[in-house]
């Protein structure tokens, strides 16, 4: 899937702000005086509070959450002593308020250390993760500040209150539940060691992958194995062997995901193959950077914490909070998409091999030839490859005359390129948002090339949220991790990278459109399998004609993209979709493998590769050539992330997307009134209603499954309808 949304750690933000802690002093080895004035310290004078990026420096972090965490402590001592009779706005209303500083330090912290991170930033946050997780833990353990919120919840129908502010105070009864505010006290200690072991390692699995991505680079030492690749290509490769002390030769570098663009052009075998192993082998082969004994421990502790809070497993806890509800629908989804996936998959493979015998290439089809000779039968069935369509995606002209055209149309924003904001990295570029009105809606920050130090996929963030309360506007970030060419090169992109611009752009939309008076439910914070589906809608305008003959242009002369070339690739549309949705519902069965473990079933580090074999076979989907998107060691999403047992919210979000797709196009598509409603319906309510809810507000009725399976080819198998 194309997006990484990453989240602050659940500590953090388990009400939406910065919860009080246990102040922890930092020791003279934990922090350096800085040598200016803390810019964190003060709300940032920039507009909107767009982060000072040009004055803070790592100095300033661990001061500024040191001092967040103090403030934010007296705070909710005020709020949990207050000697009048608990009210919705001296303790609900007081909570959103509280945790200025931390929040913004967390916010920019978090952010910048996925964007554009540092060895010394990484030692901070394995620094702060246990101090974050304690910090969390003295506020939703509060039973005198539990007392006051339960309190207001049992008399939640005499209040008075109207719709958003009685969400909220469901919302905090719900987050400190879940918490273990119910817990004993025993109980509530043992809960505290447990999140501030996984906070550790959660942090520490995160930071090995990364590293691992870099320490597995794969080097060749002539232009001959690099076989196919176009001299742009191995230009870059050149330039970052010598960068890594290896001048004269090459370097492949690896993207997150199992598989490497660098296969579909590779016409060296054994390149590819050493490619692929190396992929698949990150986290798992020894050294310092293996992850296997992280993720045992990880699981086991997760599921020893959902039974001390009372579930049977750490899916069961994590479903309860999403749209789909229980272990049960979401095993029944999967269980029924599986096999069809992998039995076109095998057709595909089939396809495949015909062409290696056509070909006399005398080898049996392996998963690192896949995505060449994908692409060759796509060649040879459609008369088109991926390289004709390059020329025609050139990066400023789909962000601005694609992605920016279609949201204008759509729902009569505008974009106006600003120069006068610092930025954290030279590439990144800023944007004033402004309705159809005039008036400024935000900033959109485009940070589009990828970087050593920055973390692989793409995702979306905020720096600052949107909250009638606090009165503020949001600054949204978009991250994607395009190669950046030679210098003068343009910057061509791949189908995908394309679709993959549109999808974070409905990330950024969902928090610019946010129109919510509380912080807790600003833009994206609706669940997991919700986030990812208007997203996904926005994918669709990539290919929508209108919005096509605005940006897809040929970099050189300005021609059009050809209608016969468009043709062809609407024709492809399903074209390999048995990999795709394969690769995907491993990696989705393998997250529920883990997380519905009990504690005394999560192998040790030495079974971490069987369980994942046995549990590939299980679900029938241990089909070697189409191996998991992410396999275990490097599943960042699950073990790292906010998708621990949720991944699978990119299938069940493309329901909704695949369902609400369909609404658009029968109502006319590209229109300012389809648009508008969506806004009114749904972008803009954040999480202030219940996700469904939101849905049914803007389709008028419950979700239909089969356009998703029609999208993906599986329209064959039965088709239950989606709750």
């Amino acid at each position: 899937m194309r997006s990484v949304l990453p989240s602050l750690p659940k500590s953090v933000l388990t009400f939406a702000l910065p919860l009080a802690c246990l102040a922890v002093p930092m020791s003279a080895s934990d922090a350096t005086a800085p040598s200016a004035p803390n810019p964190l310290l003060t709300e940032s004078p920039l507009p909107f509070h767009y982060p000072q990026f040009d004055l803070i420096k790592n100095e300033h972090f661990l001061p500024a959450f040191e001092q967040g965490m103090a403030e934010n402590l007296k705070e909710v001592a005020v709020i949990a002593d207050h000697p009048a009779q608990p009210t919705f706005e001296n303790t609900i209303v007081a909570l959103e308020k509280s945790g200025d500083l931390l929040n913004r330090s967390a916010r920019v912290f978090f952010n910048l250390n996925g964007a554009n991170t540092n060895p010394e930033m990484q030692k901070i946050a394995r620094a702060l993760a246990p101090k974050l997780a304690a910090h969390g833990d003295a506020i939703s353990l509060n039973p005198v500040l539990f007392a006051r919120v339960k309190a207001l919840y049992d008399a939640r129908d005499t209040l008075g209150l109207d719709p958003e502010s009685k969400r909220l105070l469901w919302r905090y009864y719900k987050d400190f539940v879940r918490a273990g505010a119910l817990l004993s006290p025993a109980d509530k200690e043992k809960l505290k060691a447990m999140n501030a072991e996984l906070a550790t390692l959660s942090t520490t699995f995160a930071q090995n992958v990364l590293k691992e991505r870099d320490a597995s680079a794969v080097i060749v030492d002539t232009r001959e194995e690099l076989a196919g690749l176009s001299d742009a290509q191995i230009a870059t490769m050149a330039a970052a062997a010598k960068k890594a002390g290896q001048d004269g030769k090459f370097l492949i570098a690896l993207q997150n995901t199992t598989g490497q663009p660098s296969l579909t052009d590779l016409t060296h075998r054994v390149t590819r193959e050493k490619l692929l192993a190396a992929s698949l082998a990150r986290g798992s082969h020894g050294g310092e950077f293996d992850n296997r004994a992280v993720v045992a421990r990880l699981a086991r502790l997760r599921a020893e914490r959902a039974q001390l809070l009372g579930y049977a497993n750490h899916a069961a806890f994590q479903l309860e909070e999403q749209t789909a509800g229980s272990v049960d629908v979401v095993n029944k989804l999967l269980a029924q998409l599986a096999p069809p996936a992998v039995a076109n998959a095998r057709k595909e493979a089939a396809d495949m091999q015909a062409l290696v015998d056509t070909e006399k290439g005398g080898f049996a089809l392996g998963a690192a030839d896949w995505p060449m000779y994908s692409e060759k039968v796509r060649q040879a069935r459609f008369a088109f490859d991926e390289s004709q369509l390059k020329p025609y995606y050139e990066l400023n002209h789909v962000l601005v005359d694609g992605v920016f055209f279609a949201a204008q149309k759509l729902y009569g924003v505008t974009f106006r390129e600003r120069h006068d904001l610092p930025v954290y990295e030279p590439t990144v570029r800023v944007f004033d948002v402004f309705n159809e009105d005039g008036s400024r809606l935000g900033l959109f920050l485009a940070d589009y090339y990828a970087r050593p130090n920055k973390n692989g996929g793409a995702w979306a963030s905020a720096y600052v949220g949107q909250s009638g309360l606090r009165g503020t506007v949001p600054v949204i970030a978009n991250h994607l991790n395009i190669p950046q060419p030679p210098a003068g090169q343009p910057t061509l992109l791949t189908h995908d990278f394309v679709r993959t611009m549109f999808h974070e752009f409905g990330h950024a939309l969902h928090g610019l459109f946010s129109k919510v008076e509380y912080p807790r439910f600003a833009g994206t914070s609706v669940p997991r399998d919700f986030v990812e589906y208007p997203s996904q809608v926005n994918e669709m305008w990539a290919d929508w004609p209108e919005v096509l003959r605005n940006y897809a242009k040929h970099y050189q002369t300005g021609e059009p993209i050809p209608q016969a070339l468009l043709d062809k690739v609407e024709a492809a549309g399903k074209f390999n979709q048995g990999f795709a949705t394969t690769e995907y519902l491993a990696a989705t069965l393998l997250d529920q493998a883990w997380h519905q473990l009990k504690p005394d079933e999560v192998p040790g580090a030495d079974g971490v590769l069987a369980f994942e074999e046995a549990a590939l076979k299980k679900y029938g989907v241990d089909f070697p050539l189409v191996p998991p998107r992410y396999r275990t060691t490097y599943f960042s999403h699950t073990f790292a992330g906010g998708y621990s047992g949720g991944y699978y919210s990119y299938i069940w979000s493309e329901v909704l997307d695949a369902d609400s797709v369909e609404w658009m196009k029968a109502h006319g598509g590209l229109k300012r009134e389809n648009g508008d409603h969506f806004r009114a319906t749904l972008l803009s309510r954040g999480g202030s209603d219940d996700a469904m809810v939101l849905f049914r507000n803007f389709t008028g009725r419950d979700p239909y499954l089969e356009p998703l399976l029609k999208r993906r080819g599986l329209d064959q198998a039965a088709a239950p309808t989606a709750k």
